[in-house]
């Protein structure tokens, strides 16, 4: 299977043309910039991601997509060449794939779709452990530009029959970011309670991205991609306890597992992470 990889060249993007081609896969890289390293069986296209004829040229003979292109935070950029550039990129991504008959699309959103991780304001999860029915309550930019991709994402399953996944990555750290994280964890409790203290190895992102092009469920479904773990040695009922006194607990959390769930992700596309800072 021939595979494309929107912001191939980027943090996520690298480990995921490598996942897949260490899979067996023929993968096509596009992005703005070049990758700085391709592995044996993939080859890059430098390609504007607004520019529908662009992006079906790259996809052509592709049977389906992994949609990363993206501005990732909403600090770098004004707030409306952040949700003009991705909400657009994820459009053109899409229309591409329902002109080329693609059925099999998976596209970066992020647990910033909830709307606590870049609030300008404090503001935490409802409840925990978060799943993905939790309600969307943005505030910025970022945000929203990944609520509104979903809702666009909903639009061509629903018009076209296409199977698209949305991954609601944590914050993504290469190997060597996560390895940073120990052996003490985490003592920023404060400022990362937004976020539940999560996080998610890029390996383990990867893998999910494959393994949702692979899998078989039909239709849009969003799945949270976080590892099992906080960044903390500290109980997470606890630091809940502590730090978002208003978010309700609403199942068991033992020990220092995630405030996010990711039961979805198991029983519908088999994923587990295999990586943590801890080991």
């Amino acid at each position: 299977m021939k595979i494309l990889v929107t912001g191939g060249s980027g943090k996520l993007g690298q480990f995921v043309v490598n996942d897949l081609a260490s899979n067996d896969y023929e993968v096509v890289g596009i992005d703005q910039r070049h990758a700085d390293k391709l592995p044996h069986g993939a080859r890059f296209v430098q390609t504007n991601l607004h520019n529908i004829g662009e992006v079906a040229g790259a996809m052509r003979g592709c049977e389906a997509v992994i949609h990363l292109g993206a501005i990732p935070n909403p600090y770098d950029h004004a707030d409306e060449v952040v949700f003009a550039n991705n909400t657009q990129a994820t459009f053109a991504v899409l229309q591409a794939s329902s002109l080329l008959g693609i059925k099999k699309v998976v596209i970066a959103s992020s647990v910033s779709a909830y709307g606590a991780a870049w609030s300008p304001r404090p503001l935490y999860p409802s409840y925990a452990p978060v799943d993905e029915a939790h309600p969307m309550d943005n505030r910025d930019a970022y945000g929203l530009s990944k609520e509104v991709d979903e809702r666009t994402a909903e639009m061509f399953a629903r018009r076209d029959g296409m199977q698209i996944a949305a991954m609601r990555f944590h914050w993504v750290g290469s190997p060597e970011e996560i390895a940073g994280i120990g052996p003490g964890g985490t003592n920023d409790y404060e400022r990362t309670a937004k976020i539940l203290w999560g996080y998610v190895d890029a390996r383990d992102a990867a893998t999910a991205c494959r393994l949702a092009i692979e899998a078989d469920f039909g239709g849009f479904k969003a799945f949270n991609i976080v590892a099992p773990d906080t960044q903390s040695h500290t109980p997470t009922e606890e630091l809940l306890r502590t730090y978002t006194p208003n978010t309700e607990i609403r199942g068991s959390i033992p020990g220092t597992t995630s405030g996010y769930t990711t039961e979805k992700a198991r029983r519908l596309l088999g994923w587990e992470a295999q990586h943590g800072w801890r080991s």
